[in-house]
């Protein structure tokens, strides 16, 4: 090889390890998320994550009464009634853990019943919590005259914030639901998100719009899963661990979506026609209390 050829070679695999430098660089700075993860999750310019639906409770996570107690001495966010129902994938492995109170869902009348999501790690230490708020969700639902409209609260231990996340009053029947939320950025400026459902979809398909109504995510739904599996990806420049969790969790929501907007129905119309009265969870009741007050 002459002198000449190898300058060549030499600056073209210069070119090569700053151009794997400056990608490797890119897909490290997704907040919240280790570089080992997201150099596997990242490709062609999205974040990629699943959410897989277990079908049975007979999982190595929480078989047996002994290895349940086991995980409730690991974290206290991980209750008695903790059902661990779905994992998340990220970069081919597993990252996290999803689980629900099933008592506070199942076993509850209708006024006390409450939908409670908890993100945990694989080594279960708590990540995140999705709350249905039945004292917002139940006034929007009364504004709305029967339209069922959810609220969910969610805290994650990367955000002093709680994201909001509601489902949108306006609409028409037959039509797809909007959800909409927002996330504080590291600015403290206001980050608007919608979910969209998609027009045409078989197996619970979701389009993630930025606040200037651009596509910047998807949820794939997959039509032959048994308990339920969605394939969600965000472009990189809004990934972060606050906005997976808040996707990871609607996600898992929707093996619960059709029995959330039931329940809201049916404690609307027994408010309204004077059959119940309503309470509010001593937690929820705390996320209305006036910041400013006399403590």
């Amino acid at each position: 090889m002459t002198t000449a050829a190898a300058r060549v070679e030499a600056r073209a695999d210069a070119a090569a390890a700053d151009a794997a430098n400056d990608a490797r660089a890119e897909v490290t700075k997704i907040p919240g998320v280790s570089k080992a993860t997201a150099a596997k999750a990242v490709k062609n310019g999205y974040y990629h994550f699943v959410v897989d639906i277990w079908i049975t409770n007979f999982n190595s996570i929480e078989f047996g009464i002994y290895k349940h107690s086991r995980n409730r001495a690991k974290s206290r966010q991980f209750t008695a009634d903790m059902d661990i129902f779905a994992e998340i994938l990220e970069g081919g492995e597993r990252t996290g853990l999803i689980g629900y109170r099933e008592d506070l869902w199942k076993n509850k009348d209708t006024k006390d019943k409450r939908l409670v999501f908890k993100i945990f790690n694989d080594s279960l230490n708590w990540r995140a919590t999705m709350d249905l708020m039945l004292g917002r969700s139940l006034q929007q639902t009364i504004a709305s005259r029967g339209l069922p409209v959810m609220v969910y609260s969610i805290n994650t231990d990367e955000d002093a914030f709680v994201v909001y996340l509601e489902r949108s009053a306006n609409k028409w029947p037959f039509m797809p639901e909007n959800f909409g939320f927002f996330i504080t950025g590291k600015d403290g400026q206001p980050i608007f998100y919608r979910i969209k459902r998609d027009f045409i979809n078989l197996g619970g398909d979701y389009t993630v719009y930025d606040q200037q109504g651009k596509k910047i995510g998807h949820l794939d739904g997959k039509i032959f899963s048994i308990g339920g599996k969605w394939r969600g990806k965000v472009k990189v420049e809004h990934a972060d661990r606050r906005l997976l969790s808040v996707l990871q969790l609607f996600s898992a929501l929707q093996v619960f979506n059709g029995d959330c907007r039931r329940h809201m129905r049916r404690l609307w119309r027994d408010v309204v026609n004077g059959k119940l009265k309503p309470t509010i969870d001593a937690q929820e009741f705390d996320l209305y209390k006036n910041p400013r007050r006399v403590r």
